[in-house]
């Protein structure tokens, strides 16, 4: 997609994002690299994403209330919200995110 057809993001700050995974499984794999290239196409700088194991951190999965793995938390801007699967499909995320595109 080049720079004059780039769809114009609307979202009040930087987007902030929480990926919450279980180790380095199959379906972790898959949502880390589906979350990565959606936003790096789509917002490029503005996103923020953090990767949590909650192999390495299982507290954080009762303290941030996370039942399933993968999960998705989009902290900032508010309200905040949580996606759960492999995030293949993108418009779907970009919905339940709450982000708005114009073309």
């Amino acid at each position: 997609m080049n720079k004059k057809n780039k769809p114009i993001i609307i979202s009040q700050g930087k987007l902030v994002l929480q990926l919450y995974v279980a180790g380095m499984s199959p379906k972790s794999m898959e949502a880390i690299g589906n979350i990565q290239k959606i936003f790096s196409e789509l917002m490029e700088d503005s996103f923020q994403l953090e990767i949590i194991d909650l192999y390495k951190h299982p507290e954080l999965a009762s303290e941030q209330q996370i039942i399933f793995s993968p999960s998705l938390v989009k902290r900032l801007p508010l309200p905040k919200k949580t996606l759960i699967g492999t995030f293949s499909d993108s418009a779907k995320v970009i919905r339940g995110l709450g982000i708005i595109i114009k073309e």
